[in-house]
């Protein structure tokens, strides 16, 4: 039976599985409506090839493809990396910041093409659909948003399969493909299969971007990368394009085996599951910037933005990329890269960056003040003054303690040093 009247339909496609299936899907349930076929090209390489072929094959009216690398590395990559975003301690958040930079185009694009409706093909159990959906509603809530994993009877990838098969669908996965990756240049996620149980170790057959550790040159390669404002700008003195800084550290970290991470984390949907990552040059880069910040902020700035990475980790998580909060800490992370300018010299060995050196003309080091061995700049006796005013409150309470014959919360004290013969 069809659905509400809809027209024209743009689909966030992949080519895989899923979206091949929804548009039959999408013509056979919703009046045969156009359906037109939308691809950001982000650095999924060869997963583009042959991408309009099977589209039109599925019974697209078009495959309209934008090659979104450099955007997405300089509007939501770098802001990221600045932020010191990481999700629960481990997640460079590679899918997160990629879906809405998707959602805007998919939005621009439905309405270039005079669409009434958008479509993904993202499952009612992930994260991936809250992002697309809260963009979607942020850029143009007049956009009806079709969700089949929502609607369809298909439950299972086999499911999917047969329903292909029934539509001569043509498909490149197979019963046997075992694992849901998403990939981009910034990096490539593995979930689902042997990973869903969490005492199973990866198969090393598994991973795509990095050798295994073990497996890495026993010497190390020294590398060095320039920023200017908190955005990495050059590789080994050559400046270099957003995308080609990234395609170039993406092969020299992959060979060393960097940047793997395996974690189990927390769904917005509230359910935890288990995802392992490869973001080689992310990885090195984050940690790149993260040392010249040392050196360039203050500490205060430095340790507020901590705070402010955690919340700022969370929004994207979670598909608020598009609201106020957002955009307001996007403004206090970029007044603190405005002196984050500098070069940072690394040791890449076996799985490990290992922070070589690191200068800039805007740092806040002064090997003068931190010598031991000098006392013209700084006076070590002002350091008693100092001491004795930062300790007053716990100087007050622990002799508030002993005068009035109470109890330190740290020790019992030992009144038998004040009593007289």
């Amino acid at each position: 039976m069809a659905k509400d009247a809809v027209s024209k339909v743009v689909l966030a496609y992949s080519g895989g599985l899923d979206t091949s299936v929804i548009v039959p899907w999408l013509k056979n349930n919703y009046d045969n409506c156009e359906v037109i076929c939308f691809t950001a090209n982000l650095g999924q390489e060869e997963e583009l090839d042959g991408l309009e072929e099977k589209a039109l094959a599925s019974g697209a009216g078009k495959l309209i493809v934008m090659d979104l690398r450099e955007e997405f590395l300089t509007d939501y990559v770098f802001p990221t990396i600045q932020a010191g975003a990481i999700y629960e301690r481990e997640y460079l958040l590679g899918t997160a910041i990629a879906r809405p930079l998707i959602a805007k185009k998919l939005v621009e694009t439905a309405e270039a093409e005079g669409a009434d409706a958008l479509a993904h093909g993202c499952t009612g159990k992930g994260n991936d659909q809250v992002r697309f959906e809260l963009a979607a509603m942020a850029l143009n809530p007049k956009l009806k948003i079709i969700a089949p994993w929502r609607e369809w009877e298909i439950r299972s990838r086999e499911d999917a399969i047969r329903y292909a098969a029934q539509f001569n669908i043509p498909l490149s996965q197979s019963e046997k493909d075992l694992y849901s990756r998403d990939r981009n240049i910034f990096h490539l996620s593995h979930e689902g299969g042997p990973l869903e149980d969490p005492w199973t170790e990866p198969d090393e057959e598994m991973f795509q971007l990095t050798v295994s550790p073990q497996d890495a040159p026993d010497e190390a390669e020294y590398i060095e990368i320039g920023f200017e404002s908190g955005n990495p700008v050059s590789l080994n003195h050559e400046n270099l394009s957003a995308v080609e800084l990234f395609t170039r550290l993406n092969k020299i970290a992959g060979a060393h085996g960097i940047g793997r991470v395996d974690m189990v984390e927390n769904r917005l949907v509230g359910m935890k599951s288990r995802g392992v990552y490869e973001t080689p040059a992310g990885t090195v880069v984050f940690r790149a910037h993260q040392a010249l910040e040392s050196i360039c902020l203050d500490k205060h700035t430095m340790h507020y933005k901590d705070f402010v990475a955690v919340k700022y980790a969370e929004l994207v998580y979670n598909g608020m990329w598009f609201m106020q909060l957002r955009e307001a800490l996007d403004a206090f992370v970029k007044v603190t890269q405005k002196n984050v300018s500098g070069s940072v010299r690394l040791k890449l060995l076996k799985g490990n960056i290992i922070i070589s050196g690191r200068q800039s003309p805007f740092s806040l080091y002064r090997e003068d003040y931190a010598s031991f061995g000098e006392d013209d700049v700084y006076n070590q006796q002002d350091a008693h003054g100092f001491i004795q005013l930062f300790g007053l409150p716990l100087k007050v309470e622990a002799l508030l303690a002993i005068d009035g014959g109470g109890e330190s919360r740290y020790r019992k004290p030992d009144y038998s040093m004040f009593k007289r013969d």
